[in-house]
């Protein structure tokens, strides 16, 4: 019998590649988190049809709410009034995105879902080497955290924090997806739209330049039109 393994998806692509990976190995429970992110729509249709994909059971499929993220407010993603960055990622600033200790909420609610449901591991998306300088998305406050985990929870609890692609680059994301043959189609990464990808925000351009350093089109739909590498063609799942 496979242990079991709480699963982070947001419905971007890095969790569904970290999903992907827990998949090989592990009985999963997904959880998602709703804290009032402007493309919560679409991320939780996303993170639905994935555990549709791979064919997680509904009472295994959880969908979390909090209101604190939003009312803590000084983050893109959670208030309409401050406008979504559009000139590019500068890796030595913190971006107005950031939403403050979001992936320290997150894994806390892992945790206590872990440890209810008797899961060995935790798996999320984070990704390092590429993020936009989040500083919850780093491999020494995943680290941290698992130290707190172990003391905060009952003996013999036994939970790993596992995170399969936080030191690759986002190329290296997608090539792993393709590589398992994840479902990168179903996968949504804007930050501020909902039916076509605005493609100049942090995610949407580092998606981009995922897909075109793999000389690929990424099957999202774009409001721009994005320089793709010449002769690439779109990336089919089906293949």
């Amino acid at each position: 019998m496979k242990k079991k393994a709480v699963v982070c998806v947001s419905g971007g692509m890095d969790s569904l590649t970290a999903l992907a990976f827990a998949s090989l190995e592990h009985d999963l429970y997904l959880m998602h988190v709703d804290y009032g992110q402007l493309t919560e729509g679409k991320e939780r249709d996303s993170f639905l049809q994935l555990a549709e994909h791979f064919k997680v059971p509904k009472e295994q499929v959880y969908v979390f709410q909090t209101d604190v993220l939003q009312k803590v407010g000084t983050s893109c993603l959670t208030d309409k009034s401050i406008e979504v960055p559009k000139t590019g990622v500068n890796p030595d600033t913190i971006p107005v995105s950031y939403v403050p200790f979001r992936n320290g909420n997150i894994l806390a609610m892992a945790t206590s879902l872990a440890e209810a449901i008797g899961a060995t591991a935790i798996y999320a998306g984070f990704v390092e080497e590429d993020s936009s300088g989040y500083p919850d998305c780093r491999e020494i406050f995943v680290a941290a955290f698992q130290r707190a985990l172990v003391e905060g929870t009952k003996p013999g609890a036994h939970i790993e924090l596992i995170m399969p692609v936080i030191q690759m680059s986002k190329m290296e994301v997608i090539k792993a997806a393709i590589t398992l043959q994840a479902p990168i189609h179903l996968s949504w990464s804007c930050y501020e739209a909902e039916e076509l990808a605005c493609g100049v925000c942090d995610s949407c351009r580092l998606r981009i330049r995922g897909f075109s350093d793999m000389g690929l089109i990424d099957p999202a739909p774009y409001k721009v039109n994005v320089a793709w590498p010449k002769g690439a063609e779109v990336y089919d799942v089906s293949r």
